[in-house]
């Protein structure tokens, strides 16, 4: 052992003299290795200090809150970052004391939670709180045919991460009725089951993505029927059911594409308008005409759907319209006419923010404004996930003076008065406060689980934001140089004139078929599907009671400036 011993360690030593002699003879290569060498640990050193500002995100400075009084904005406490001229501010925002003791869950690990909770199917192991907390209701196994489906919308497969969560939401956000789980990893989606029911013992295979659910069985669906949304119930597959429309003056010149179909059902009129590259099918008894929206079909003028309610001759349950009345729907072609965006030809120093509380829709303005203008938006934050889906300007700083305007949740004076103008948003703030919290736990596009809701995060929460939400508007009324109001809900409502509003604020020429583009376009990337609700008011009657003040506070403030105060449905009785 001790002569093994003995020849290793003369091993090393000579392999030591060996590197010792070599980089004698060649400085310059010890040089370079210890320069490499001393490079690479300040890469180390550099990456984890971007990782810990990034996650730590301890640079805000500190606001007390000091409540909230009767009279307007005096004791609502000014929560925000102070302005730091030309730095860069990290994109995060919320009251300062929430900051000391939050603790914020992994969004995988949120998600990885809704999935098993109360969306599956198990057999016997059904429970009542499952029953009682579902949104989709589970009715049965059927049997599938491979030349017949018995749903026949669009499908999807993943052998290795289905569920069924994921295949219900797939189906939902496309408007389809039903749901169906086959094999343990195929999704398919209908508007009617077109097939036989079956014993629930033939529907035995589990999930390929979590094996405490089962997914249908050999050429045997799982079926559920989904609780859609109003807004979601309103597709048709791939398709958004626009409304029954009276038949416009000149059809060729506002629908120019037409045939007539034999046994027409709304898939094949959608499918030929689709093939055209056309925006509207619109279905007239047995014809199809395909267009744009334009001046002359704007689709602002609804009609009783009961005047559209003839039966198609190829699919009895849907609905063909006639010749006096035509049925609409947007396909999934997108309409060129309002994508285009480039940055302002020159640079401005006239700088005009996009202001609003969180979760008060400001990235749905966002891409409307730039839609309807053509030109990019900046912002005062950097958001990578906002630039990836086409945000361009999120990469400007904010000074740049090359977008139209700039996202901001800030408020108070400093930060205000660096504004030459402002659009102000302002949404219902138990809408928003629902918003920003499905955000922040749950992304863009997400939602929060049921354990944020029903935990601590979510009182939490509105104790701190709610005064968050009178004070920043106050703040802008107060000290905003030139203010644009614009409510949230009378943007949804009527988005054709209050985008028109907007544009003329902006100091830019409307184009009107432009704007109808917009209506077509106006989700984006950014709406969460309608499957996912809460089924019960998470607010109780003390936040109520506290939000109502807030409510009642800013209507005022907006009244004292002439303006209009806050819209009717929320406003406290």
């Amino acid at each position: 052992l001790c002569c093994s011993v003995g020849k290793e360690a003369g091993r090393m030593a000579r392999l030591l003299l060996k590197v010792q002699r070599y980089f004698r003879r060649k400085p310059v290569r010890f040089f370079s290795f210890i320069l490499l060498y001393l490079t690479a640990g300040s890469l180390v050193f550099l990456h984890s200090s971007f990782s810990s500002d990034r996650s730590g995100r301890s640079r805000e400075p500190l606001v007390p809150d000091t409540g909230i009084t009767t009279e307007e904005g005096h004791g609502l406490s000014r929560i925000g970052r102070v302005f730091k001229g030309s730095k860069r501010p990290l994109h995060h925002y919320r009251p300062h004391q929430m900051k000391a003791n939050e603790q914020e869950t992994p969004e995988w690990a949120s998600r990885g939670a809704e999935h098993t909770t109360s969306w599956s199917h198990r057999g016997n192991r059904r429970t009542s709180k499952d029953t009682e907390d579902e949104r989709a209701k589970y009715i049965g196994c059927y049997i599938d045919d491979t030349q017949k489906r018995s749903l026949r919308g669009v499908s999807f497969f993943d052998y290795k991460k289905m569920t069924v969560f994921r295949c219900q939401d797939n189906c939902a956000e496309r408007g389809y009725l039903y749901a169906g789980l086959e094999f343990g990893a195929e999704c398919y989606c209908g508007h009617k089951i077109q097939g036989q029911n079956t014993s629930e013992n033939e529907c035995n295979m589990e999930c390929k993505g979590e094996k405490i659910n089962l997914c249908g069985g050999a050429n045997r669906l799982s079926i559920y029927r989904l609780e859609l949304s109003q807004e979601s119930a309103r597709r048709y597959g791939s398709a958004l059911f626009k409304g029954c429309f009276h038949r416009p003056d000149n059809v060729t010149l506002a629908l120019p594409v037409s045939a007539v179909i034999e046994k027409m059902s709304v898939d094949k009129c959608v499918d030929m308008c689709t093939e055209k590259e056309l925006v509207l099918a619109a279905l007239s008894g047995d014809h199809c005409l395909c267009g744009f929206p334009t001046s002359h079909f704007t689709l602002h003028e609804h009609e009783d759907e009961q005047l559209c309610a003839q039966h198609c001759s190829g699919e009895d349950f849907e609905s063909c319209g006639n010749e006096n009345y035509f049925v609409v729907y947007q396909t999934q072609v997108q309409d060129n006419r309002c994508m285009d965006r480039r940055f302002l030809p020159a640079r401005t120093k006239f700088l005009v923010a996009l202001a609003s509380f969180p979760g008060a829709g400001n990235t749905w303005a966002r891409h409307l404004i730039e839609l309807a203008t053509g030109l990019y938006t900046g912002s005062f934050y950097f958001d990578g996930s906002l630039y990836n889906k086409g945000f361009k300007g999120e990469r400007d700083h904010w000074r740049s003076g090359r977008t139209i305007c700039i996202k901001t949740h800030e408020s108070g004076k400093k930060e205000i008065e660096a504004f030459d103008a402002s659009i102000l948003m302002i949404r219902n703030p138990y809408k928003a406060l629902m918003a920003e919290f499905n955000r922040k736990y749950g992304g863009h596009i997400g939602f929060a689980s049921q354990a944020h809701w029903k935990g601590k995060e979510w009182p939490e929460f509105v104790k701190n934001y709610a005064p968050w939400w009178a004070s920043h508007t106050l703040d802008w009324l107060k000290y905003g140089k030139r203010v644009h109001v614009v409510h949230f809900e009378e943007l949804k409502r009527d988005l054709f004139s209050q985008m028109k509003k907007m544009v003329v604020f902006l100091g830019l020429e409307v184009s009107e078929d432009r704007l109808l583009c917009v209506e077509g376009q106006k989700d984006g990337n950014f709406k969460r599907s309608g499957l996912r609700k809460l089924e019960y008011d998470p607010y109780t009657n003390e936040m109520r009671a506290s939000i109502d003040g807030f409510i009642r506070i800013v209507n005022m403030a907006l009244k004292k400036r002439n303006m209009s105060g806050v819209p009717e449905e929320y406003r406290p009785r």
